[in-house]
């Protein structure tokens, strides 16, 4: 069984974005980037599935500039066999990215594909559900327990109200939560044994997707800052500033 997993290269959950002064987007200049944290728990997933002898090969593919490549690199220092990139300068969004995933599926066949719920930086959660509709295959979001035999899988997911458990055929698309695993550290050897490892770059041409944005960002901005509180005397002041001041009530 081959499982196929899109890791993004996004900005550092540790860093704290700026947003550019003219409000055009995000400042990356200077900035650390890694793995989205999502996508390293997929890796987790799928390597895990493999140690267990149910999958035979994972592949991690990712979409955009060169230096995604040190993503796919460290993809596979986690375990992964081989990489693709998708090389490409312009703005992908969830559906253009859907699209270049339903490429590769058709041109790999894998028999699952395991990414992250969504990632940091756009918080979109899209991509998943958008290549299961393109692909039309059952999914399973949000998934905190994988469980694959017989052609199925079984997945229990975070839902509002607890877990669900369903059951999908596959192939199938399953996006995973931050409960699902914990994933492992690249150690030195397995940093060294990727750099050997196969990385097949492609492109959007070469695939036959138009990636063009649909959407247009007008402008970024930073969330106002919280006003400090104030101590009040009683609940009658309390609420007079509720209702005078704050306009809640």
């Amino acid at each position: 069984m081959k499982i196929l997993v899109p890791v993004k290269r996004v900005v550092d959950y540790n860093v704290k974005v700026r947003v550019k002064a003219d409000g055009t987007g995000v400042d990356i200049a200077n900035v650390k980037m890694s793995m989205n944290p999502f996508d390293e728990i997929a890796i987790e997933e799928a390597v895990r599935l493999k140690e267990a002898g149910i999958a035979t090969e994972v592949v991690a593919v990712s979409a955009g500039l060169a230096n995604c490549q040190e993503t796919l690199r460290t993809a596979m220092a986690l375990g992964a066999d081989r990489s693709i990139l998708i090389e490409t300068d312009a703005e992908l969004q969830p559906l253009a990215v859907a699209k270049l995933l339903k490429a590769v599926c058709v041109k790999e066949q894998p028999q699952v594909v395991l990414c992250g719920k969504q990632a940091i930086d756009d918080d979109a959660n899209q991509t998943g559900q958008m290549l299961a509709a393109l692909m039309n295959w059952p999914q399973a979001t949000f998934a905190s327990k994988v469980m694959v035999a017989g052609g199925k899988a079984t997945v229990t997911r975070e839902i509002d109200g607890g877990l669900e458990t369903i059951e999908i055929g596959l192939p199938a698309v399953v996006t995973t939560d931050l409960r699902l695993n914990e994933p492992r550290y690249a150690t030195l050897p397995n940093i060294m044994k990727a750099k050997k490892k196969p990385l097949e770059t492609l492109t959007p041409a070469a695939l036959g997707v138009d990636v063009a944005p649909r959407l247009k960002a007008l402008k970024m901005a930073e969330p106002p800052k919280r006003a400090g509180g104030v101590l009040v005397k009683d609940v009658a002041e309390l609420i007079a500033k509720l209702k005078n001041e704050a306009k809640v009530i």
